[in-house]
């Protein structure tokens, strides 16, 4: 059985699916998607905290599906714009994650991921699937995935 680890950019898969949208990411229908290919070794969500309640009741869910948690706290800057980036966390969690895994899922359109996902491949020969949002998902990263798998239909919640 394929042994796959999932990473889930939160904050991407937040802004892209409402911009696209206007509705919510459905990480329950992802778990089953990729649950359905094999087995999950490990699995990531990477999220801001803002300490909000409703924030901390959404991450727990994310975690009773079987995610790790991974928070960064919301930075506001003096001239009003935010940090809150998790690039550089999730790809060394994906260069560890690549010699453990036969497959690594990636759900994010960020195209900076482009070169992690050829990287991992020349190493170790680790094979890759991208979900990201139809026209908001960068070429390159589609051109680095294996395979892609566009977030529509199934993977969205419409209240």
């Amino acid at each position: 059985m394929t042994s796959i680890a999932l990473f889930a950019d939160v904050q991407n898969l937040y802004y892209t699916v409402r911009q696209a949208y206007a509705c919510h990411f459905d990480y329950t229908a992802l778990w089953a998607r990729v649950a359905g290919r094999g087995r999950i070794a490990e699995a990531y969500a990477y999220a801001i905290d803002r300490g909000d309640p409703r924030q901390r009741q959404f991450q727990n869910i994310l975690r009773n599906l079987g995610f790790t948690v991974k928070l960064k706290p919301y930075i506001q800057r003096s001239d009003g714009s935010a940090k809150g980036d998790w690039d550089v966390g999730i790809t060394l969690d994906v260069m560890e994650a690549a010699e453990r895994v036969d497959e690594v899922v990636l759900a994010s359109g960020d195209g900076d991921f482009d070169l992690l996902l050829e990287r991992i491949r020349q190493r170790h020969g680790t094979r890759s699937q991208v979900y990201g949002v139809p026209g908001l998902t960068a070429q390159s990263l589609l051109r680095a995935a294996d395979d892609y798998q566009p977030i529509e239909g199934g993977l969205l919640l419409r209240s």
